[in-house]
């Protein structure tokens, strides 16, 4: 599918990727008056967009650090507010 293709209710349910977040989307999509479709399609389009663009942005930065050169972009090293598990397997 090509960023040219118009929004659709299953191009923002597939662009979500999570199974949970899917459900919750379709889940308000369902049970919207008439009224607030636009609204809520909307609203879930925006949210389907930024994953998309965080997914490339993923892809590249890990190409980059494959072949060795910097990864791209400003990125925060955050790991140290990653919870850790003591005695892991």
């Amino acid at each position: 599918m090509s960023d040219s293709d118009p929004w659709t209710i299953e191009r923002i349910s597939d662009a979500l990727g999570s199974p949970g977040i899917r459900q919750v989307f379709l889940a308000q999509i369902n049970k919207a008056p008439l009224y607030e479709l636009a609204n809520i399609a909307a609203k879930w389009q925006g949210i389907a967009e930024r994953t998309l663009a965080t997914a490339e942005r993923i892809r590249e930065a890990h190409t980059a650090e494959q072949a060795g050169r910097p990864v791209p972009g400003d990125w925060v090293d955050a790991s140290d507010r990653l919870p850790h598990h003591r005695g892991a397997a």
